[in-house]
């Protein structure tokens, strides 16, 4: 099938662009510090497509085989509310969808889960069912957010002790946590530098970081360039996805409010990859400098055009909790192979995987 988008020209500018390593210096990323060593490290960082993409399918089964369709070879499991998999039952179904993914010919490098701390609900019984699987890499929610009327150092302290009990079970499960840098105005981590800062006293075998591309440039622009290195140690895991800046004029699109200021006009738009502002070119040659090999993710959250559909169709389908899908399952899976093959060949082309 073809589709309207085409990514050529894209794949054409992005090859044509200059090198990550002429702008901060080859010799100075080299000098980064190595991940350690986990059961899982491999030579090359594992590239999932997480299940919350696929919330629209009826069954784990499903899931797997449109993943596997579109040409991944792992997937990230999602265990929290709406998902497949619900932390109440997480000792029965974690399991049975890492044997569905087998099934199908998928790995499960990490999940995805609402674990903040210690006292999170059912954290530990999360944790021992992966380190049960094999699966070291979860993905933590928020760790709060700031109170802009209030001073911000003292709220970045509070979060320490929080990390701290969530690295003790880490250390008893052989787990790693990885904070996610959301975009969103008031939320703590979102410049890369403050999660760094709240992490940095820990050892990044427990606690780090899933740095997402695509936040990071909506809150730092080329910035990125920076944390990357600056956080480089602590670098778990990587999530992609991309955007463009608008104004708020269509409401069907729901672009995302990342500014404290409500009555700000300008707001992020998630679109196709390659479609947007993210620089993956020079990030996947930036993550291979630093010798990044952990799991890298990614999330579908776009709008698409499909003929039969009047407004632009949400990738992740209709109905938050209740995902309902929008279009023929082949277009779908056509625009996931799209996404698939964009990434995978800049991602060879750095020599990443």
């Amino acid at each position: 099938m073809e589709l309207k988008q085409s990514r050529r020209d894209v794949l054409k500018g992005l090859a044509a662009a200059p090198l990550l390593a002429q702008v901060g210096g080859q010799a100075a990323v080299a000098q980064a510090p190595a991940r350690p060593a986990t059961a899982q490290s491999a030579a090359n960082p594992s590239f999932s497509l997480w299940s919350l993409t696929l919330q629209w399918t009826p069954d784990m089964d499903e899931a797997c085989a449109v993943a596997a369709e579109a040409g991944y070879k792992s997937i990230a499991w999602t265990v929290r509310p709406g998902a497949h998999i619900l932390a109440a039952n997480v000792e029965r179904d974690l399991p049975k969808a890492v044997e569905a993914a087998k099934k199908a010919g998928l790995t499960t490098p990490m999940i995805v889960t609402p674990i903040v701390d210690a006292n999170s609900p059912r954290a530990e019984a999360i944790l021992a069912t992966m380190q049960g699987l094999g699966i070291r890499y979860y993905r933590g929610n928020l760790l709060g957010m700031y109170d802009y009327k209030k001073d911000l150092a003292p709220q970045l302290e509070a979060v320490k002790p929080r990390i701290a009990s969530l690295v003790k079970l880490n250390e008893k499960y052989g787990t790693t946590v990885m904070y996610n840098n959301e975009s969103l105005g008031t939320a703590i981590g979102s410049g890369i530098w403050d999660l760094w800062t709240a992490l940095k006293d820990f050892d990044p075998a427990q606690a780090g970081i899933s740095y997402n591309i695509a936040h990071a440039t909506v809150r730092g622009g080329t910035d990125w360039w920076v944390t990357i290195r600056f956080a480089a140690k602590y670098i778990a895991g990587f999530s992609l996805g991309d955007f463009k800046w608008v104004k708020k004029t269509d409401p069907v699109r729901g672009p995302r409010r990342t500014d404290a200021d409500p009555s700000w006009p300008w707001a992020a738009e998630w679109v196709a990859p390659g479609d947007g502002m993210v620089n993956f070119k020079s990030t996947f040659e930036s993550l291979k400098l630093i010798g990044f090999t952990g799991p890298i993710h990614v999330f579908n959250e776009y709008f698409v055009d499909v003929p039969t559909v009047a407004d632009p169709v949400n990738m992740l389908g209709a109905g938050i909790g209740t995902y309902k899908l929008q279009m023929p399952k082949e277009l779908y899976v056509d625009y996931l192979k799209r996404d698939f093959d964009f990434y995978t060949k800049l991602m060879t082309d750095a020599q990443l995987i």
